[in-house]
């Protein structure tokens, strides 16, 4: 048992490294993902290494082939106006679907996580930032009562999250991000579901933007 137990938090913590690496921009779109060197960087047995790359594989920011390894997932403009796209239609439906008025449990979990989230936007920390995001996202659709809807936004949060922290860094897009989650929490304590649909839809727009200039800047093309 012990030495499962070591094995799943050696594979854990590799991918959740490699997610941030690749998240946060260290390891770019088309980078080679050797395992190798992974094994190496890690201090592990290249089996974890191959679960960790086949684990983001399933979630979509590593792509394996046969006799080429794996490298970092690109989306280009036209993936990402789709992947967006998408994005906006299941989010736009369950924020629809979160019961009016809010239960004060979500409201509170809402809030703390909040909390939490601007405390990392104010001192810069990335993974902080990163993992509060997902945790208030989480929380807030799950109360759509739908738990297939639910996986479908996440799978498709953890695409976009390449895209939105690979251009998103600056401490300006974080405040704004920070600033709408604020917002999000405020529209379900006055109940109005007009106002929350909305925010949901503005939250998604500065992203897909920003990195297809950044795209275009590195790559060229569509």
């Amino acid at each position: 048992m012990k030495a499962n137990a070591k094995s799943d938090d050696a594979l854990t913590r590799v991918v959740e490294q490699l997610e941030e690496d690749i998240v946060f921009g260290r390891l770019r779109p088309r980078e080679r993902l050797v395992e190798e060197d992974l094994v190496g960087r890690f201090a592990v047995k290249r089996h974890i290494v191959r679960q960790a790359l086949i684990q983001l594989e399933q979630v979509g920011i590593v792509v394996r082939q046969r006799g080429k390894g794996a490298r970092v997932s690109e989306f280009t403009p036209t993936e990402v106006s789709q992947l967006y796209a998408v994005r906006e239609l299941l989010e736009i439906e369950a924020a629809r679907l979160i019961p009016f008025p809010a239960p004060k449990g979500l409201v509170r979990e809402l809030t703390a996580i909040h909390k939490v989230h601007g405390k990392a936007v104010a001192s810069g920390e990335l993974r902080a930032i990163y993992r509060s995001n997902i945790r208030f996202h989480e929380v807030l659709f799950a109360a759509c009562g739908n738990p297939y809807l639910l996986e479908s936004i996440g799978l498709l949060a953890m695409k976009a999250n390449l895209i939105r922290f690979y251009v998103g860094r600056e401490p300006s897009m974080f405040a704004g991000s920070r600033d709408e989650h604020g917002k999000i929490i405020e529209a379900l304590k006055t109940g109005d579901r007009d106002k929350l649909v909305g925010l949901c839809v503005d939250h998604l727009r500065p992203s897909p933007k920003a990195y297809v200039e950044a795209y275009r800047a590195l790559f060229g093309g569509d």
